[in-house]
């Protein structure tokens, strides 16, 4: 694997060591990882040491409420390492990455006017796509197509419906779960509402330069079943936790639907399905580890796509190799040279 010891480069697209020096753009830093692969912890340490202010990239901790199943940091994280964009809806509301985007610009923007980097951190990979690449301008929501599909999914189930988009997009529908009702629904209206695939679109789309230098870093295990090892510990840990409890007391609320993106969550899903009796407790249990086995793999597919990013694994000091990177962005900060254990666009062993 090639050496990340070169210099740091502000175009993620071009190798290490490309970037002009007069490039004016401020820098952010994009902390991005499957889940349970330790991101929390790592970002809360370089908040500690640095002058960095988190913005979660991340589509369930969004919600109010929905805390244990999300991983979500606690008050007494929260007071060392606040988060931007957690907490910020009601379970009942919607959110769209292209509201994401705006959001997280603009926290970028403020935070670099104080003086601090922006640190992103996340999971949420379509979100960390649109920030970089930026959206195509797509048609609004058509109520009575959207109402159209969803009775054709009750008929017919949703993965007939991502069979059909297989047909129109085969690009788009390669990329959605048949499990994920809202971006099958969304990405048949737009076929439908255009007449021309959504993947289209967003290759047509004409893109603005981004506005920042973005340093990538990936936390990761280099070995897949330590990664599995670790999601079913954390699972386990967030039914001990109260998890079910949780789930149980959202959906008393009265006001809530198994089709809501919230109720969609990893967890929360199979959690619901055991407290509407769909399912037994071990079938719950068997069921939420595979589904954020799943979710760790497609996140890991994206990242391995991903270029430009400095990889950080478990057989050296995540925490050391990070600050190593990070100096060349705040200058001179006197720290301990790490062993070199990060690597660029590695290989399938990932």
């Amino acid at each position: 694997m090639p050496s990340s010891t070169g210099s740091l480069c502000a175009d993620a697209n071009r190798p290490a060591g490309c970037l002009p020096v007069a490039d004016p753009r401020p820098w952010a830093i994009l902390l991005m990882g499957p889940t349970a692969s330790g991101k929390t912890e790592l970002a809360v340490e370089l908040v500690e040491r640095l002058p960095c202010e988190i913005i979660s990239v991340d589509s369930g901790m969004i919600y109010r409420g929905l805390d244990i199943g999300t991983a979500k940091p606690g008050p007494e994280v929260l007071a060392r390492a606040p988060h931007h964009l957690i907490d910020i809806l009601d379970p009942t509301e919607s959110y769209s990455t292209a509201r994401f985007r705006e959001q997280a610009l603009d926290l970028m923007r403020t935070i670099t006017t104080r003086g601090r980097i922006p640190l992103l951190v996340g999971g949420t990979m379509l979100y960390f796509r649109a920030l970089q690449q930026g959206l195509a301008p797509l048609p609004s929501a058509d109520p009575e197509l959207r109402a159209a599909l969803l009775a054709e999914a009750e008929r017919c189930g949703w993965a007939a419906l991502h069979a059909r988009l297989m047909a129109l997009d085969p690009e788009t529908g390669s990329r959605i779960h048949p499990n994920d009702p809202q971006r099958i629904q969304r990405a048949l209206e737009v076929c439908l509402l255009t007449g021309r695939p959504m993947s289209t679109l967003l290759h047509s789309a004409q893109r603005e330069p981004f506005p920042f230098r973005l340093l990538k870093l990936v936390r990761a295990p280099r070995e897949r079943a330590v990664l599995h090892d670790r999601i079913e510990v954390r699972f386990q840990r967030m039914l001990n936790l109260g998890l079910v409890d949780e789930v149980a007391g959202l959906w008393a609320r009265g006001d809530l639907t198994p089709d809501l993106p919230a109720m969609r969550c990893v967890g929360y899903r199979q959690v619901l399905d055991y407290l509407l009796e769909r399912s037994t407790w071990s079938e719950m249990e068997r069921r939420g580890v595979y589904a954020t086995r799943q979710l760790a793999k497609r996140q890991m597919t994206w990242l391995r796509a991903e270029s430009g990013c400095h990889w950080l694994e478990d057989a050296c000091d995540p925490l050391a190799a990070a600050l190593k990177l990070i100096e060349p962005i705040l200058g001179k900060l006197d720290l301990p040279a790490p062993a070199d254990c990060t690597t660029l666009n590695p290989n399938s062993q990932h």
